[in-house]
């Protein structure tokens, strides 16, 4: 293998997560083509190909088309596109790897060496997934060479569809996440104590939780960080108290989060949050700060003896309570069972492990120890195929 090639359904340039820390250190490996899904209603058809970080390039597809995300219509024109960077680029000697189930009609046409599926959510449980989304997502388990996941959670609910899936939680920069970094400008004029979210406000974020911890202690100050998708933002809670600060650098989260004396994960306990594993724990961790959580069981079973779960409001307020009177010793204890975990576990170890994982597959195929690679058109036919009988068995019975 010469390059990866790889499909994702996040931006490159949005929140700093999973598949940024993860092929920024691959890449020091193998080349990455970070190909992002399409920016539709543009002038012209057209790859912008953006030098991202070392050893990665983004492929920033701009199409005319007016759907969103990598929709069918697009399919054609998108092939086309790739097919000509990659010509010019001889890229021809190469594996896949896939962050969306929905890339997988579009990579139909390509001739990979192998196929990797990093999952890192649930897909299909988010506000406003496509309906094909499953059988896609079933026909690229039956074609992938090595599944990751990204959390206990869901590698439990995958480990029984593939037979070489792997679990790789969420993990942390330590060195970027340390305690002692500066107060950010943006929030040296907010009053303490201060309590503090950052990542991406969505369907999984409880805002009704966020307004009843404002209005129980109108003291406190709640700085919340980072972009708002996929809802309203006039549902967002409005509060003398509430700051929405929006989204803000990888660089400057630390900064953020070194000036709040309480971390917040305030899930709402849905579909969507099923199977998570919030890269954020580890970051409040790292910078040494108490953090509270709902029941997320990806936080609850590994972290639950350092985070305290809350279910609501008033179990926030409490928690919070007792986390702000803690003497200077119950500080210290703390931190260094926060230490202790993040000793544990970083970005770097993932990476190695993966690429590891990644390089005994490609041994296994080039001595012929596993089958050809499967054909991607194919095997999204019978998926497709075994999802209709299935649903016209369902309405026969009934």
């Amino acid at each position: 293998m010469k390059s990866l090639l790889v499909f994702s359904h996040l931006r490159w340039n949005f929140v700093y997560q999973r598949p940024q820390h993860v092929l920024s250190r691959v890449a020091q490996r193998w080349p990455v083509i970070f190909i992002e899904e399409p920016v539709p209603g543009s002038g012209e058809d057209r790859i912008e190909q953006i030098v991202a970080a070392p050893g990665v390039e983004v492929w920033r597809p701009h199409l005319r088309g007016s759907e969103h995300g990598f929709h069918p219509a697009h399919k054609a024109v998108l092939q086309k596109l790739v097919a000509q960077c990659m010509a010019r680029q001889r890229i021809d000697d190469y594996w896949i790897w896939f962050y969306t189930p929905m890339a997988l009609p579009m990579a139909d046409h390509l001739e990979p060496e192998g196929m990797i599926f990093d999952v890192m959510d649930e897909l299909s449980a988010f506000k406003g997934a496509p309906p094909e989304l499953l059988d896609q997502e079933t026909a690229l388990l039956r074609v992938a060479d090595v599944v990751f996941t990204g959390g206990r959670s869901l590698y439990n609910a995958k480990k029984h569809r593939h037979a070489n899936v792997h679990c790789f939680p969420s993990s942390v920069d330590a060195l970027h996440f340390r305690s002692g970094t500066g107060d950010h400008p943006l929030q040296q004029q907010i009053a303490h104590p201060r309590l503090g979210y950052c990542g991406v406000v969505d369907e999984r974020i409880d805002l009704d939780l966020i307004a009843g911890v404002a209005d129980a202690r109108p003291e406190w100050q709640i700085v919340m960080v980072g972009p708002t998708v996929k809802i309203d933002p006039d549902s967002r809670p409005q509060r003398p108290n509430i700051h929405w600060l929006g989204q803000q650098s990888y660089q400057d989260l630390p900064a953020f989060i070194n000036g709040w004396d309480v971390c917040l994960l305030p899930f709402a306990l849905n579909e969507s949050t099923r199977f998570i594993s919030p890269t954020k724990t580890l970051e409040y961790m790292a910078c040494g700060k108490p953090s509270i959580s709902t029941a997320i069981r990806d936080v609850v079973e590994p972290y639950g003896h350092v985070v305290p779960i809350r279910s609501d409001a008033a179990g926030f307020v409490a928690a919070c309570e007792e986390i702000l009177a803690r003497t200077p010793q119950q500080q210290q204890a703390h931190a260094k069972a926060l230490a202790d975990v993040i000793s544990r576990t970083s970005w770097d170890a993932t990476a190695a492990a993966m690429i590891e994982l990644i390089e005994q597959a490609q041994a296994a195929r080039e001595a012929n120890e596993l089958p050809a690679v499967a054909n991607i058109a194919a095997e999204l036919a019978r998926a497709a195929g075994t999802s209709a009988r299935a649903a016209a068995s369902r309405v026969a019975a009934n």
